[in-house]
């Protein structure tokens, strides 16, 4: 039995000015650290084994915020670009409405949740699969393996090429699938990686 953990950090300066962030080091808004805080609350007493965060400092400021309550004090963390959000080109720090304006909105809708099309000079979600899964599958799986309870602070994008691989959504549903920041999503896993129950806390 193991548990897995994935949180979308919190809301960023970014998401607040509904700006493209993709791979850009924005912080936590006032209400991501909230948001991050909230989430640290209802984990503060789950036991954790071992958490994982992408190299941008929205993800890894919102687990700081969970590891500072939490009463296992010594959890190993590990920092990886794998879990880093999609990377998206040329639209990076650009307004959503304003790319809309000049694109239409039927092609920035493509690009945003389109499976395999990429933004000019991005990554497609399937782009972000194939880095983010093997990452995951060799790293982060021998863990759930042990038993041990994960927990993943990273992107809304990274997050979604990983469930996308759990649960087996097709490359059309995908687009579907959105995350909520700060949200808690919990998948329970019996001894062979079976997936017993999701829930979202």
């Amino acid at each position: 039995m193991s548990d897995l953990l994935m949180i979308r950090h919190g809301q960023s300066v970014y998401n607040l000015e509904n700006l493209f962030t993709g791979w850009v080091d924005v912080p936590l808004s006032e209400q991501g650290v909230k948001e991050a805080r909230e989430a640290a609350e209802k984990l503060k007493n789950y036991k954790i084994d071992v958490a994982y965060t992408s190299k941008l400092k929205r993800a890894i400021d919102t687990l700081n915020y969970i590891l500072e309550v939490n009463k296992n004090k010594d959890i190993p963390v590990v920092e990886n670009a794998a879990l880093n959000e999609r990377n998206y080109g040329d639209l990076q720090g650009l307004n959503k409405a304003e790319v809309a304006k000049k694109y239409g909105d039927e092609q920035v809708h493509i690009w945003r949740r389109s499976y395999d099309i990429a933004p000019p000079s991005g990554e497609s979600l399937k782009d972000t699969l194939e880095r983010a899964m093997p990452y995951f599958q060799k790293t982060i799986v021998p863990d759930l393996k042990k038993g041990l309870n994960v927990l993943i602070v990273a992107h809304g994008n990274s997050l979604r090429s990983i469930m996308k691989e759990l649960d087996n959504i097709s490359d059309e549903d995908i687009a579907n699938l959105n995350l909520d920041t700060g949200k808690i999503y919990l998948y329970k896993f019996d001894k062979d990686l079976k997936i017993i129950s999701k829930s979202i806390l």
